[in-house]
C-alpha cells in the first residue's frame, strides 16, 4: 500500500504542483490549504506523514502542529521562509522532525519524505522489542519509554535519538552516527542540533541536568548511555 502524505499549505498552486510530484513518486497525497480542514483530514484518513506550512491566515501551522502532536507521533516536516535559530527551535520543541526552507525544490521534497518515510517503516521482528538500561526501559513495540517505571513524554525525534543511544548503551556513538540514524543521510543536520536534543533528552532523564549521570558526554566524539 503506497505510503499516504499530508500537504497544507495556503498557496493553492504550491499545493498542486508540490501534490503532482508526489502522486508521480507513488505517494497518496492529501493536499489541504488551510489549518481547521488539515486538522480533519488529518483524523479522517491518519498519513504517514505531513508538510505543513508555517505562516497560514487563521490557524497558524505552529498551532496545527501542536493540535497534530496531542493526536499521534506521525512525523511533520515544516515548510517555512523563516530561517532563524529561534524559529527552529520553537518547532523541534513542538515535535518537528525537519524542516525545509522556501523556496525548495522538488527533489529536495522528495529527498526528505523518503528518508523521514523510510525510517517510519515498521523495524524488523529479529529486532529486541526492549531495551533496559538500568531502570530505563525503551520499548519498541509500543513506541515509548519509561524510567523506574514512569512513561516519559518524549517528542518522536527525542525518541528515536533514546533508541540509538539504548541500543548500543554503555558504547560511545559518535555525533555522526546519531545524527545519521535520528535524521537520515539526506538532512543536513548540525551537531548544534543534536546537542540541543542531547539537552531535551536530559532534562527527562537526569535529576540534574547539568551534571548527567546517565547521558554522557564523551569529548570530542560523541555520547554514551549508561545505566
Amino acid at each position: 500500500m503506497a505510503a499516504k502524505i499530508l500537504i497544507v499549505d495556503d498557496d493553492r498552486t504550491l499545493l498542486r504542483f508540490v501534490g503532482n510530484y508526489l502522486e508521480k513518486e507513488g505517494y497518496e497525497v492529501l493536499a489541504i490549504d488551510n489549518g481547521p480542514k488539515a486538522l480533519r483530514a488529518f483524523f479522517d484518513s491518519r498519513p504517514n506523514l505531513v508538510f505543513l506550512d508555517v505562516m497560514m491566515p487563521g490557524m497558524d501551522g505552529w498551532e496545527v502542529c501542536a493540535r497534530l502532536r496531542e493526536m499521534a507521533d506521525t512525523p511533520i516536516i515544516m515548510l517555512t521562509a523563516k530561517t532563524a535559530e529561534s524559529e527552529k527551535l520553537r518547532g523541534f520543541r513542538l515535535g518537528v522532525d525537519d524542516y525545509i526552507t522556501k523556496p525548495f525544490s522538488l527533489a529536495e521534497l522528495g529527498a526528505r519524505a523518503r528518508a523521514i518515510l523510510s525510517r517510519t517503516v515498521p523495524r524488523s521482528e529479529a529486532e529486541p522489542p526492549l531495551y533496559r538500561v538500568g531502570d530505563l526501559e525503551v520499548d519498541m513495540r509500543r513506541r515509548e519509554a519509561r524510567l523506574e517505571g514512569v512513561t516519559l513524554d518524549l517528542t518522536p525525534t527525542e525518541f528515536r535519538l533514546l533508541v540509538a543511544l539504548a541500543s548500543r548503551s554503555g558504547e560511545a556513538v559518535s555525533q555522526e552516527e546519531l545524527i545519521s540514524d535520528v535524521w537520515g543521510d539526506n538532512r543536513e543536520t548540525t551537531p548544534s542540533a543534536l546537542r540541543r536534543y542531547i539537552w531535551f533528552l536530559r532534562q527527562k532523564l537526569e535529576s540534574d541536568p547539568e551534571k548527567p549521570r546517565r547521558l554522557q558526554n564523551i569529548r570530542g566524539y560523541g555520547y554514551r548511555l549508561e545505566s
